[in-house]
């Protein structure tokens, strides 16, 4: 990859190419590498935690398109393609089914454009997830989303993103408030789960400028009067497991949380 280009600063790290880094992806920038090489300093296996967010994201996914019966999706700081990216979920189910990505970092715009420019069913858009009422307004979510029907809001390693003065609550409410009962929301967040966690927040604070590690009882407020699908907010290696799950989590198995819950 070229380190020039005019559509974003490569000196400054991003959430998205940050996180490429830790995955070992190739969309990334030294700046970025750099955040990853700290991460990895204070969590050796801060890759495995990434992996298993991808993980969940499928099943999560996969939930949502067989047993809800979702077809919209709206996945709100998507990042950029790995594995099992949503649409690719979601539209083996059904091939109809629609997804919009939302992603600040324009890097993720030009290659979601590139990966999905035959598919008639997905959009990648640039915006600011912060800003709801400009997102929900945007021509490419009023063209795949009908607001009657039933839409997954999807907030997938994403909330931990935004500081407590942010109001991620009032974020979560003000997408769900524009969605019809039976729409579903999805969650992964940073656990607040001891001093290893902290310590790995300290790290995301100081390198990247996000990163809030919150404790259970401050992530159930994103829930509040919705439904919680089982087994409720867990561990990611526990969210519906498609293989055995250890009694003793290992320490990266223990820093994301994550839920689905309904709209009544």
């Amino acid at each position: 990859m070229t380190e020039q280009t005019d559509a974003f600063d490569v000196n400054t790290p991003s959430i998205a190419r940050a996180y490429d880094a830790v995955l070992g992806g190739k969309d990334n920038y030294q700046a970025d590498r750099a955040v990853a090489d700290h991460l990895r300093a204070t969590l050796p296996q801060i890759g495995e935690l990434a992996w298993l967010n991808r993980a969940v994201l499928g099943r999560g996914v996969r939930y949502l398109a067989e047993e809800a019966g979702i077809r919209q999706f709206l996945d709100l700081g998507a990042g950029l393609p790995t594995m099992e990216n949503t649409h690719q979920v979601a539209q083996s189910v059904d091939p109809q089914a629609r997804v919009v990505y939302v992603d600040i970092d324009p890097i993720v715009l030009a290659h979601g454009r590139a990966l999905l420019a035959t598919n008639d069913n997905t959009r990648v858009v640039t915006a600011d997830l912060r800003d709801s009422s400009t997102v929900l307004e945007l021509a490419a979510v009023r063209e795949m989303i009908d607001f009657s029907e039933p839409v997954a809001i999807m907030l997938v390693g994403m909330l931990h993103h935004l500081h407590d003065d942010e109001d991620p609550a009032g974020i979560v409410k003000a997408y769900l408030d524009a969605v019809p009962s039976g729409s579903y929301v999805f969650i992964t967040h940073f656990c607040d789960s001891g001093d290893e966690a902290r310590e790995l927040e300290k790290t995301f604070l100081t390198f990247l400028g996000t990163g809030r590690f919150r404790t259970t009882d401050e992530l159930s407020e994103f829930f509040v009067g919705l439904e919680m699908v089982e087994p409720g907010l867990v561990y990611l290696p526990q969210w519906r497991p498609d293989r055995i799950v250890r009694d003793k989590l290992t320490l990266p198995e223990r820093l994301m949380v994550g839920a689905i819950a309904r709209k009544p």
